[in-house]
């Protein structure tokens, strides 16, 4: 079977593509093109329409073959026009490298002061991306306070439901065995100096300021910022946010906006029930441990905590849920080109949440002791 039909009229070559040029059949068809007698040729024209079938492993061949004869300084036309196939491979192949995602281009670049150069402005760029989108969402709360439709009440209740009621089990698990952890260690090592009344004060001031809100927050950050990043990534993909876009709808105002306010809600109410709980495994493994009444626990809660404590614990809470919603709706709405991209852009969201979730938590230390709070 021929795949290249060649003729000649003088200076000029003629080559009429046959058959299938499919990845099955590529080495006969190189065998034909090394074949090819181009001593003396000037020009050359290429019919493609002739071919039955042409998939991308044909295409760059055929590729490959006039960038040779570009090589040889001779120009190439194609009858009717070059191949769609040929095109889509001519572009990926021609695409600059410094217009695909990050995560996809290779590294090519040798010199370490350069690569640290790019690197620290990809980052710079990101740290923009980032605030503008602070800034748009602000924009977007700030309208959509104007009125009650714009907040989208249904929308927000579905998210405190998805966000808040179904992460109450482990939440409180993790809330009465991080109690009893706590409660254990400290009544091991303070009984060897006769001071186990303290252990309650551990406990109850360790969960109320610190411990409930912070772990709470940080499940809720690997739960719930993981899930709006591969929603509305899926939603990017799908390119039903384009849809959004050219019906009218506000994607910030449809999408962004539902789940911060919604995980606002719930990660207070979540916080409070961690507290509960922490409490309760504390009392329990006192009245295991110590053999401490639960009248005694609670009157030296009473003792140990101070007016301010439970609220030290609770105001921490709305914060670190405006960065972990804004965290996982950010990296969604950045996910494009692949699934690759969805996965990676999902790690980054929950990455980013714990850390700005951490950071949070130590300028609330820091600004705490500066005011005595």
């Amino acid at each position: 079977m021929a795949f290249l039909e060649s003729r000649r009229d003088g200076e000029r070559l003629t080559l009429a593509l046959q058959g299938e040029w499919r990845a099955a059949f590529i080495t006969p068809i190189l065998a034909e093109i090394q074949a090819l007698d181009l001593a003396g040729v000037r020009e050359t024209q290429i019919d493609a329409a002739t071919v039955q079938r042409l998939d991308l492993a044909g295409a760059w061949v055929l590729d490959d073959l006039t960038r040779e004869l570009a090589g040889r300084s001779i120009p190439v036309q194609f009858t009717g026009g070059e191949p769609q196939v040929l095109q889509l491979v001519r572009s990926a192949l021609l695409a600059d490298p410094a217009t695909r995602p990050s995560a996809l281009r290779e590294n090519t670049l040798d010199n370490p002061v350069e690569r640290l150069g790019r690197t620290a402005m990809e980052r710079l760029a990101g740290v923009r991306d980032g605030l503008a989108f602070v800034g748009r969402a602000a924009v977007v709360f700030g309208r959509a306070f104007t009125s009650w439709r714009r907040l989208r009440p249904i929308s927000v209740v579905r998210h405190v439901y998805d966000t808040g009621i179904t992460a109450i089990p482990i939440v409180s698990l993790i809330a009465f065995l991080i109690s009893v952890i706590i409660a254990y260690l400290s009544a091991s090592q303070l009984r060897n100096y006769g001071a186990d009344i303290y252990v309650v004060d551990l406990i109850t001031v360790g969960v109320l300021r610190e411990l409930a809100v912070l772990l709470t927050a940080i499940i809720v950050a690997g739960r719930t910022g993981s899930a709006f990043a591969a929603e509305i990534g899926s939603m990017k993909l799908n390119e039903e946010i384009d849809a959004l876009d050219a019906t009218g709808v506000d994607a910030m105002e449809a999408l962004v906006l539902p789940r911060i306010l919604g995980l606002v809600i719930a990660l207070p109410l979540l916080t409070f029930i961690a507290d509960l709980i922490g409490l309760a495994g504390g009392a329990l493994l006192c009245q295991y441990l110590l053999d401490m009444p639960l009248q005694q626990f609670l009157s030296r809660a009473n003792e140990a905590i101070a007016p301010t404590t439970f609220w030290a614990g609770i105001i921490k809470a709305p914060v670190f849920a405006v960065l972990i919603a804004m965290a996982g709706t950010y990296s969604g709405l950045q996910v494009h080109g692949s699934a690759r991209e969805l996965g990676r852009l999902t790690t980054v969201a929950v990455v980013q949440a714990i850390f700005l979730v951490l950071l949070a938590d130590a300028m609330f230390a820091v600004f705490y002791m500066k005011i005595d709070f």
